[in-house]
């Protein structure tokens, strides 16, 4: 027990978040042979929630012998527009196999299969080879299932669940990471976790955006607790936009993904003119060119004029015939029916919707951030994808990461001693955090739609310096009239509380999106601005890194170290 009389947990390795990244971590280290101590952290329930379960496509992996680790570390690039980690992209690629086997053959997943039994793998946009393994269009679940299986087998790995991290906490020299103060939902109560190691790995979330795809418990909540700790953060301007997000009109289901694959297949993208709109934009791929150009052609068509009804355009996958619809991709058909929509037969309409953070925290290849004691994995970490995350790569990013994290995690905690945190650390943020309760205050909830369409229109898909400076002044505004929030009620289960921490967190991160955006005065991937729309090349093949140091924001830039492929090696342009 602190001298707060909060309730402490001493353990070697915390992890926060429990998607692919998490349990692939767990598993290492359990599995290491250290007789270490784990404990895994999520705001969910293990194995029912998270980003990794909603996977529908696929997994990028070289398997064919006609593929190539060069072809799809060439296409991760081509797809990141050059401006990634190339030592991370190619532990990507060349670890993915790997991992997958072992998925297989230890975890217990199964993918589809050909019929001489070799592993199924279907097209899948912005790939030069079809690489994507699946099980049938609900690959998430498959991966996430068989790997919370194994996690609750292994002894050493205790898990809380409906669980949030409030922040990370220092030892009391300020020089490591010791763990993390947690709030228990249910209860309403704090937890200390005092750890040897710490990995965040909470699955990022973009959900500070009118029309998003992640779980509704995503607040980017990893990538604010590491900003917040003074992780140096990279690319945080690129957040990608899926391109086809189902409109269901009054439901905050809204931007629910049909997955890449539909695309990949052969499936049709119209406006409301009936033009087949990516003629115009990407004739020689059309709707199989990369999120990036997909989302943004979209987006323009609509505030062209041609949108449909509710402001988006259609998706036609009855052009690959209705029978191989449904046998391709039951769960997309599942999913349309139950709004009332007829995905085989009929066009739907879909929307660009907010998908991912390529930008995070920086990382080694060994998951290492620049904070001792601190490490990250999947969606949290930024430098794998560039500019634009190919579809596909993302659960090939956490499960390979994640594995590496519990290998690096397993050997760096052996002989670590466990330091003591800040005692006055924890004390300010539980003011921070407990400030709103009890008191009368303004309504949470129209200063989150006032964020989510001021990101929208300002930090969106397209983007000018008016609009981003203008984006940028709502957002300190709505900062500080969260001050000014009441919250009522019992700590139990209060849902406007977590509400109000989710939103804190999503106005951080909204805010280094924006001023990452500023600096960035080129369009490159996810990142397009309209008043620099051209990419350049000469001047902007680098990356932007932003730093809280001190109570300040620090931004600074990079060049892109090419060690692996240059862009004029394959002539990309």
């Amino acid at each position: 027990m602190s001298r707060l009389n909060i309730p402490v947990i001493e353990t070697d390795v915390l992890i926060l978040g429990a998607g692919g990244a998490g349990l692939c971590a767990a598993l290492h280290a359990a599995d290491a042979g250290k007789k270490i101590k784990i404990l895994l952290v999520t705001k969910a329930i293990i194995g029912k929630g998270g980003c990794s379960r909603m996977v529908q496509g696929g997994y990028n992996v070289v398997l064919n012998p006609a593929d190539s680790f060069q072809k799809h570390f060439t296409d991760t690039l081509k797809g990141g527009q050059f401006i990634n980690n190339q030592d991370l992209a190619w532990t990507l690629v060349t670890t993915a196999p790997g991992r997958i086997k072992e998925m297989e053959t230890k975890y217990g997943c199964f993918f589809d299969r050909n019929p001489d039994g070799t592993v199924h793998q279907k097209p899948f946009a912005g790939q030069s080879f079809d690489r994507t393994v699946h099980k049938g269009d609900l690959t998430g679940i498959e991966i996430v299932s068989r790997l919370a299986e194994q996690v609750f087998r292994r002894e050493s790995v205790e898990y809380l669940e409906e669980h949030r991290a409030l922040d990370l906490l220092w030892d009391k020299e300020r020089k490591r990471i010791v763990g993390a103060l947690l709030l228990d939902m249910g209860r309403g109560e704090f937890v200390l976790v005092n750890a040897r190691a710490t990995l965040v790995c909470a699955g990022g979330g973009p959900t500070m955006y009118k029309l998003f795809a992640p779980s509704l418990d995503k607040s980017a909540d990893g990538i604010s607790l590491m900003y917040r700790a003074g992780a140096e953060m990279i690319d945080m301007e690129m957040v990608q936009f899926h391109p086809t997000g189902l409109i269901v009109k009054g439901s905050n289901t809204s931007g629910t993904l049909l997955e890449e694959g539909l695309r990949g297949a052969g499936a049709h993208l119209y406006n409301a003119q009936g033009e087949r709109y990516m003629e115009r934009y990407a004739p020689e791929v059309k709707e199989r060119a990369t999120r990036d150009v997909v989302s943004r052609s979209g987006f323009m068509e609509i505030m062209a004029g041609r949108g449909t009804p509710n402001g988006g355009v259609y998706i036609d996958a009855s052009v690959m015939g209705a029978d191989f619809v449904k046998k391709n991709f039951p769960g997309m058909v599942e999913r349309c029916k139950d709004y009332g929509f007829d995905l085989p037969h009929q066009r739907v309409e879909v929307s660009p919707t907010a998908h991912y953070f390529m930008g995070g925290a920086l990382i080694d290849s060994a998951c290492h951030t620049g904070l001792d004691g601190l490490y990250t994995a999947g969606e949290d970490s930024g430098g794998v994808h560039g500019a634009n995350r190919l579809g596909g790569n993302g659960i090939a990013d956490s499960t390979v990461f994640g594995g590496l994290a519990g290998d690096s995690i397993a050997n760096d905690v052996i002989g670590r001693e466990l330091s003591s945190f800040d005692e006055s650390q924890v004390a300010e943020i539980v003011k921070r955090v407990e400030a709103p309760l009890g008191r009368e205050g303004i309504d949470l909830y129209p200063l989150r739609d006032t964020m989510r369409q001021s990101n929208w229109e300002r930090l969106g898909i397209i983007r000018e310096e008016k609009g981003l400076q203008e984006g940028l002044k709502v957002i300190r505004e709505l900062k500080e009239k969260m001050n000014h929030v009441g919250i009522l009620g019992d700590r139990s289960y209060n849902i406007l509380w977590n509400d109000w921490l989710n939103m804190a967190n999503l106005l951080d991160v909204s805010e280094i999106v924006g001023i990452s955006a500023l600096q960035r005065k080129e369009s490159r991937g996810a990142h397009y601005r309209s008043d620099f729309p051209k990419k350049n090349n000469r001047e902007y093949l680098k990356n932007f890194f932003i730093r809280l140091q001190n109570g300040e924001i620090k931004l600074y830039e990079r060049p892109t170290v090419m060690n692996r492929l240059k862009p004029e090696e394959i002539k990309f342009e």
